[in-house]
């Protein structure tokens, strides 16, 4: 790429030293091979100055068959946690399964219930495992909202929208962070 058309300082800004900055952040493989892993732009850092990716640790999470959908907060928090919105079409199936007294009709039962919130911990810890100590999610709230295009938290290609999930579920933020 030779630069941006009628950009100049745009085309300074992205290509330095005959390199363009996308912005992405990755890691090369054992072949060589480059990954993209987060955006520049979403890292954040805690206030034991850390920094964290959190689309790595939100993805990890997401390969649990018990979460839908996961945020990981903490920018200048002492510790990195996590929004859920779980996944409930399978939780009502656990729940079933597991001949538990909980009223699945209700999505607020579920994200209440105290088996419920021990397993979502437990695949927590799981996801956790991979990652240092600084990283690891140290508490999470669960919400019953589904997260969708309509509702606008997330975007036409299901990625999650950072800040209309912060506004959303502030209140959570709070709780996790004792504010």
């Amino acid at each position: 790429m030779m630069g941006y058309h009628k950009e100049p300082e745009l085309t300074r800004k992205t290509i330095i030293n005959d390199y363009m900055h996308t912005g992405d952040i990755g890691e090369l493989d054992n072949e060589g091979f480059l990954k993209i892993t987060d955006r520049k732009k979403e890292m954040f850092k805690t206030s034991g100055g850390k920094y964290i990716a959190p689309a790595v640790l939100e993805s990890k999470l997401k390969e649990s068959r018990f979460i839908e959908q996961a945020m990981v907060i903490g920018e200048s928090e002492k510790m990195p946690a996590a929004i859920i919105q779980p996944h409930f079409e399978f939780l009502v199936e656990w729940v079933k399964r597991k001949q538990l007294k909980i009223d699945t009709s209700s999505y607020d039962a579920i994200i209440s219930n105290k088996k419920v919130i021990k397993r979502i911990h437990k695949e927590i810890v799981f996801a956790n495992a991979e990652f240092g100590n600084w990283e690891k999610i140290k508490a999470f709230e669960l919400t019953s909202e589904i997260w969708s295009i309509e509702n606008g938290l997330l975007t036409p290609t299901m990625k999650i929208k950072r800040k209309a999930i912060n506004k959303k579920f502030n209140h959570l933020h709070n709780k996790i962070y004792k504010k």
